[in-house]
């Protein structure tokens, strides 16, 4: 009798851009435990920060210069679900968009979350990076 097994294959990786909660040091950065962080990483011009409650949401802004700072980070397809959960992907909270960085990282897919909702009102942070709190050393 012969059996065959499938072969197996390494699991799928995403690069996802992440520019607040998320980031090393941020409340959220626990969800990219055990995943491989890339490198600091921004966005060509034409992307703004907003601050929309104790985070932060970006949106695209072609009138901006500058672009958001943020972290690139290759996580698994497990992880990649839950970030869509946490960013309220169902909820229409946010959108998972693939977007372009500036070089290094120019030349690889990437996707990031964009906030969907209305930003009238809020506080746009000029310099295109969200604040974190490392903790005390």
């Amino acid at each position: 009798m012969t059996t065959s097994t499938a072969p197996t294959t390494a699991p799928t990786r995403h690069r996802v851009f992440v520019y607040g909660t998320l980031k090393q040091g941020g409340s959220n950065h626990a969800f990219l435990e055990g995943q491989t962080y890339l490198g600091d990483a921004r966005t060509v011009p034409g992307y703004k920060l907003y601050l929309v409650a104790d985070y932060p949401g970006m949106v695209r802004d072609p009138s901006d210069q500058r672009g958001v700072t943020g972290e690139l980070w290759e996580v698994d397809t497990p992880t990649l679900a839950e970030l869509d959960r946490l960013e309220g992907i169902d909820e229409k909270l946010y959108r998972r968009d693939p977007i372009p960085l500036l070089p290094p990282h120019d030349t690889t897919p990437v996707e990031t979350y964009i906030y969907l909702r209305n930003i009238r009102g809020r506080r746009p942070f000029v310099d295109g990076h969200w604040p974190v709190r490392f903790p005390a050393t």
